[in-house]
């Protein structure tokens, strides 16, 4: 029985072998869609997943609150963890750790210098209780010893490798491994943890090397309260029942306690929260460890546009199946007058729905290493399509199968199984049936492809505005021809950064060069209140800070609107404001804040406003304006940025290479440790948006494959229509009907449909799209020719798509279709 349902089906497949190309094209694409979508959407879902009673583990995290303004930080206090360790009841583990920012490693050699790795990252110091929480297998060494004496290290096995090659993991211990200056010694091996998760470290040296080492201690600042770094982790893990909130209350009772509130911090508060294992690799306001940090909204996005273009693939199936009904009427007339049941009917309809799946599946496997390859850049590192490794990902497919090949084949199934033989051996089943269930099923179904299809061209074009209006906006300062450089964070000296800024000066090629921090816009920031009072009353504000020499203004072209510059002798005593501060303390002219007293500015400082520039946004378009401070400063020498501005580029010119070729020999000469490494700030803005220029990329692809699918089932149902109608078109080219008249008969049916999509999915967009453009502060306007771009285009690809056919069809000799009467 099963054998003769598959070589029916076969037989049937191979009859109408365009109509069955189409079906598998427009499945596979929805298909292969969905498998790469799930491939992404799985492998964020399951970080984190894998640590025992991981729901009972939590990272601790502080909360600021400025003048109403709520800000996050992802570390604690030095001082929080050893007094949670002693007064807080409720905790089966309290496990503190700390980053080492980038040492670089020596390794002794046998013979000569040692061996040098630079910059590495994801060091931390901790203790035994890390591995205790975290689900570590230890090859070398022992956990219960591990870390308990000052400079110790474990390593993950990778590490070891590549400091220790050729040797055993047991060979290792007691191995000599020395960060910048910090001498340590190996006692154990780990293997990296299993499953998806952001503990990615792979150095862990012995928390107590901090109370030995006096650099290291003033950089933990292990009894400190009063401030906040995200280099300082703090994960807790509570017994059973008990409560958040109960965790909560304590930690708020032991920080009135250590660092109780001053007079001067009316309106400011502080607190710790706990933040759920589960969250941490979600939230995006407070972060993970400086890694990737997924966005659930563009995960359920995307899960959205899979079932989209799932939908795409089964309607075509189903509009095309339902199409065909009457070529296979008087089949199914004759197998139920022979005896078989409805059942047996629905099963071999299925059956061969359940084959065109199982191909489209073949084909979206064998193109999906395709499409992992071309979306490369913003597809996460480590997926792969891997049956073998992945159990997880067979059982998708095999669910997927089945799921598509019910939405696809049951309704024809059940429609053609339904069929009364006498109906359909006297004809009557197009007349009573086809022309009335069929075809308002397949106008919905048609209906509906137009407006998912329609959506995604207005996204696309909306989102494709909005990140050329984010590109090209004047943010209030110059981003061409600048080149950003950090100096090494060790071992600054004034000196060192001194020598190579005379060396920069001396390269022709640069027109101008500044030493600061941070440019005018970026993704860090700084920020402290400060007090302006107008006689009447205090204005107590937030006020954000961007560090420069007299030349930062210049650099980035800053309108100076009322005022002076900087000069090296305002050093803590006078700073520049942006015109939003000068307004909101009450200065609608600029002129008339120069020479006003700002107090309580980074504590309790005076400073006086020495100049007011035109407003720029120091972040993405996504905040708005804020008030801000430029100021000038000793210490951004020590943490010096060179802000480099060069000369402009002659047509074919090589100028700018030439200056990065004279910066990195500078640096060579005056770094010879460090690598040179520099950054276009254009290229830094644009940053800012990957996530939108992502999101573009992939509405891109959506709205080409719907189009695409939307256009095969179009393209079926054309030729299904003229080829039903082949003799009434004969007869009307007899009677005098023009090309154009046939066409226009042909044509009209699906083009009005295509406009009432047009008109049920403008308001539907109109509202997400505005929504979406609520994230940011600054944005461009949902245009009307957005939406008419958009029917227009779909219009067009419609009678493009129509006119292979109609026209076909149209110019066709009427006594080749009339022969026969």
């Amino acid at each position: 029985m099963i054998k003769n349902y598959f070589k029916i089906a076969f037989r049937n497949f191979w009859k109408h072998k365009l109509f069955t190309f189409i079906n598998i094209i427009g499945l596979s694409i929805g298909i292969s869609s969905a498998l790469v979508i799930y491939l992404i959407v799985h492998f964020d879902f399951t970080f984190n997943q894998s640590f025992t009673d991981g729901d009972r583990i939590y990272r601790v995290v502080s909360n600021y609150t400025f003048s109403g303004e709520s800000v996050y930080n992802s570390g604690v206090s030095g001082g929080l963890p050893e007094a949670v360790k002693n007064e807080v009841s409720g905790l089966a583990a309290s496990v503190p750790f700390f980053g080492i920012s980038q040492p670089n490693v020596l390794i002794p050699a046998k013979s000569g210098a040692p061996v040098k790795f630079k910059i590495q990252d994801n060091v931390i110091l901790a203790d035994g209780r890390y591995f205790n929480l975290f689900n570590y297998t230890w090859l070398a060494g022992t956990a219960k010893t591990a870390l308990n004496a000052p400079n110790q290290v474990v390593l993950t096995t990778d590490q070891a490798k590549k400091y220790f090659p050729g040797l055993s993991y047991h060979q290792m211990l007691g191995r000599v491994v020395t960060y910048d200056t910090l001498s340590t010694t190996v006692i154990g091996i780990v293997e990296p943890l299993k499953g998806n998760n952001d503990f990615a470290f792979h150095d862990f040296i012995s928390y107590s090397t901090a109370n030995s080492n006096k650099a290291l201690s003033d950089e933990l600042r292990l009894k400190d309260w009063g401030g906040t770094t995200s280099d300082s982790q703090f994960f807790i893990k509570l017994l059973p029942n008990t409560t958040v909130a109960h965790i909560e209350k304590q930690l708020g009772e032991l920080l009135k306690k250590n660092s109780p509130p001053k007079p001067s911090d009316k309106g400011n508060t502080r607190s710790f929260h706990l933040q759920p294992l589960s969250d941490l690799h979600f939230n995006e306001v407070i972060g993970t460890f400086g890694g990737r940090v997924a966005s659930k909204t563009t995960l359920y996005g995307l899960l959205a546009i899979a079932l989209f273009l799932l939908v795409l693939g089964c309607i075509n199936f189903v509009n095309l199946t339902t199409a065909q009904a009457t070529q296979r009427a008087k089949e199914i007339g004759i197998r139920k007058t022979m005896g078989s049941s409805r059942t047996q009917l629905i099963i071999q309809f299925l059956s061969e729905t359940f084959l065109i799946t199982l191909f489209a599946v073949v084909v979206s496997i064998a193109i999906t290493p395709i499409i992992l390859k071309l979306f490369a850049n913003f597809i996460p590192a480590g997926i792969s399509l891997d049956l073998l490794k992945q159990p997880n990902l067979i059982i998708f497919l095999v669910l997927l199968t089945v799921v598509v090949s019910l939405l696809s084949g049951f309704y024809p199934a059940v429609m053609l199984s339904g069929y009364k033989p006498v109906s359909v051996l006297k004809n009557q089943t197009v007349a009573n049936r086809s022309k009335t269930r069929n075809a308002w099923l397949r106008k919905s179904l048609t209906v509906t492809q137009f407006v998912i299809a329609q959506f995604f061209i207005m996204a696309t074009v909306l989102v494709s505005k909005q990140i050329y209006y984010v590109l090209h906006k004047d943010l209030g300062f110059k981003k061409d021809a600048i080149i950003i450089i950090n100096s090494p964070w060790k071992n600054r000296t004034d000196s060192r950064n001194q020598v190579f800024l005379n060396r920069l000066r001396a390269i022709p090629q640069i027109n101008l060069v500044s030493v600061g921090r941070d440019a005018p816009s970026s993704s860090s920031s700084n920020s402290t209140e400060a007090t302006y009072k107008d006689g009447k009353k205090e204005i107590k504000l937030e006020l954000y800070e961007k560090f420069g020499d007299p030349n930062y203004i210049n650099v980035y072209k800053l309108k100076l609107l009322a005022g002076r510059n900087l000069q090296p002798s305002d050093t803590s005593k006078a700073f520049i404001i942006n015109n939003t501060y000068a307004r909101l303390i009450g200065f609608k002219n600029p002129h008339d804040a120069i020479g006003k007293q700002v107090d309580n500015f980074n504590g309790d400082k005076k400073m006086e406003i020495i100049g007011v520039v035109s407003d720029f946004y120091p972040e993405s378009l996504h905040s708005p304006i804020k008030p801000l401070a430029i100021l000038t400063s000793k210490e951004h020498y020590d943490t010096g940025t060179f802000h480099i501005a060069l000369n402009a580029e002659t047509a074919g010119g090589n100028e700018w290479k030439k200056a990065i070729t004279g910066m990195d020999k500078a640096w060579r000469e005056v770094y010879p440790d460090d690598d040179f490494e520099y950054h276009f700030f254009d290229e830094n803005i644009a940053k800012f948006y990957e996530s939108e220029q992502h999101t573009s990329a992939l509405l891109t692809w959506a709205t080409g494959l719907s189009i695409l699918i939307s256009c095969l089932g179009l393209l079926g149902l054309a030729m299904y229509t003229t080829n039903l109608r082949t003799k009434e078109i004969g007869v009307r080219k007899v009677l005098g009907a023009s090309v154009t008249q046939i066409v226009t008969l042909l044509s009209t049916e699906l083009v009005l449909l295509t406009v009432l999509a047009f008109i049920l999915v403008t308001p539907v967009a109109w509202y997400a799209m505005n929504k979406w453009m609520q994230t940011f502060a600054d944005r461009t306007t949902i245009s009307w020719w957005i939406f008419a771009l958009s029917g227009a285009g779909m219009l067009l690809a419609t009678l493009c798509t129509l006119s292979f056919q109609t026209i076909k069809a149209a110019v066709a000799n009427p006594a080749r279709s009339l022969r026969s009467e």
